[in-house]
Parts: C-alpha cells; sequence; structure tokens
C-alpha cells in the first residue's frame, strides 16, 4: 500500500512534469553535496533537480500521458534524480559538461581514462616519497634535488580500480583524475529520448563530422555525374578533358586535339623507328 507521503511526492514529480518541455534522468551516485550545490548554482534559472525515490519516478513514467517518457524507466537507476529543463537536450548536456571538475583519486576509484605519469622531475623533493614510486614499480630517482620519473609509466587503466598506493602517490603528485559532476543517463524531449552516448558528443566532432559528410557527398556527386551548383565546374571540366581524350584517341582533328595528336603521332613514329632500328 503506497502511503499518504510517497501519493503526495508522486502526485507533485507528474505535475512538474508536465510543466517542462526536457526532462532528464540522472544517477547522483558518488556524487558529493559540495558538488551538488556548486552545480545547482551553475544551473540556475537553465535548471532543475530534484530527487525522488527510484519506485516514485518510475510510477510517474508509467502513469505519465506524456509521448513515450515510459523509454527514461530504464535509466532509472543508482541514486536517481530528475532534472527539468527549458532548454533543449544539447544545449543541457553543454552546460553540465561545462560544470564538471576534478578531485583526487580515492581508493577504489574507477580510472576514467589511462592514468599516465609522465617522464620528467615532478614536484616533490628528495625523500621518503620515492620509496613509495618504487614500490608501485615507477621508475623513479633523484634529478637536481627533485623526485624525477625516469619513463612514462601508466598507474592505472581505463575501468581499473586504483588501489590505495597509486591514490596516495597521485595526491602526492597533485593530479586530480577523477571527473566530479552530473551523470544525466537520458533526457525526454517532445517524445524523443536522447541517450548520454548522443548527449555528450564534442562540438568539435560534431563539425568534423559534418565536414566528413559534406566532403564525402560532393565526392559521390562528382563519381556519379549529379549536376549541382557546388560541382558544375569541376564537372564540366572533368567532361572537357574526357571528351578531348575521346577525341584524340579517335583521331578527330580539332583546335584542341590537333596538339596533342601530334605529340601522338611524334611519340608513335620514335617507338616504331626504335622497334625497327631505323
Amino acid at each position: 500500500m503506497v502511503s499518504e507521503k510517497k501519493k503526495e511526492s508522486l502526485k507533485k514529480l507528474k505535475a512538474e512534469m508536465k510543466k517542462y518541455p526536457v526532462i532528464g534522468i540522472i544517477d547522483m551516485h558518488n556524487l558529493p553535496a559540495k558538488q551538488l550545490f556548486e552545480i545547482k548554482q551553475k544551473l540556475k534559472g537553465k535548471a532543475i533537480i530534484t530527487m525522488y525515490k527510484k519506485r516514485i519516478i518510475k510510477l510517474a513514467l508509467k502513469d505519465s500521458d506524456l509521448k513515450d517518457i515510459k523509454e527514461l524507466d530504464s535509466f532509472v537507476q543508482g541514486e536517481p534524480a530528475i532534472i527539468f529543463s527549458n532548454e533543449n537536450p544539447f544545449k543541457l548536456a553543454n552546460i553540465i559538461q561545462k560544470s564538471r571538475s576534478k578531485r583526487i583519486a580515492k581508493e577504489g576509484d574507477t580510472a576514467p581514462e589511462d592514468i599516465v605519469l609522465r617522464e620528467g622531475p615532478t614536484s616533490l623533493p628528495a625523500g621518503p616519497a620515492i620509496g613509495d614510486l618504487q614500490r608501485a614499480k615507477i621508475p623513479a630517482i633523484i634529478a637536481e634535488g627533485k623526485i624525477a620519473i625516469k619513463k612514462d609509466t601508466t598507474v592505472a587503466e581505463k575501468g581499473e580500480a586504483i588501489n590505495k598506493i597509486i591514490a596516495d602517490i597521485l595526491a602526492k603528485l597533485g593530479i586530480e583524475p577523477i571527473e566530479i559532476g552530473l551523470n544525466m543517463l537520458a533526457a525526454w524531449e517532445n517524445g524523443l529520448v536522447y541517450t548520454k552516448d548522443v548527449l555528450f558528443i564534442p562540438t568539435e566532432q560534431y563539425i568534423e563530422d559534418l565536414k566528413n559528410a559534406a566532403r564525402d557527398a560532393f565526392n559521390l556527386t562528382i563519381g556519379i555525374n549529379y549536376y549541382t551548383p557546388q560541382n558544375i565546374q569541376l564537372l564540366l571540366g572533368k567532361a572537357y578533358k574526357e571528351a578531348v581524350s575521346l577525341a584524340v584517341h579517335a583521331n578527330i582533328s580539332t583546335k584542341e586535339t590537333i596538339e596533342p595528336m601530334l605529340l601522338k603521332a611524334y611519340q608513335e613514329a620514335m617507338a616504331l623507328k626504335n622497334k625497327t632500328g631505323g
């Protein structure tokens, strides 16, 4: 039986869902309260984040008459929250991406990317810390009073849990490999659901993809002789060269073909002379 408090929460959530054209699902797992407060400040006036019990969110999605909103159900996981916005999902994702920050690694954290210590001097003075690096199989020496790393060394691979020794070394070196921010798993906008892997594609990649698509389309039109304002000059040039080449091979004399025909005749005569030894 659903309590009155839960019924009220469900009613409130369903009412909020009808007010906004964009609704996102967030997993708040491992997001410290301090960072959440800072992110909310950055999103002020652009988006609202509210936390509900997982069951309440699922019931609200199930009971809603918003088009295809139920597709968000599979993204309700971890410590879920709802984000409401009037911004389009991609602009919202961009705001969220820019609000992300870094922190030091803790034991048990998952490496988001390969963590590599680069060859060269560190900020650490000569002392006991060199023993910590060597115990972690990081080749280190003393150079000019500082601890230096002898060669690039991967201390944690992407997806690997960071152990305490590595976490302590990274902290001493001032390296903050863990990214903190809102983990928006999906966003709904007027019947369409965009997943995380689509929402957070870098703007630069979109631009590069558009350039590649434009280039490929242009090359295709040339290949199939499809005339457009953009390729007409190139296609006419191509047709002209092909026509001249055909005329030369067919021995059709024109002002355009006379010179290459004479050159062709000369080359054939020289080849014949060489063959006959004349």
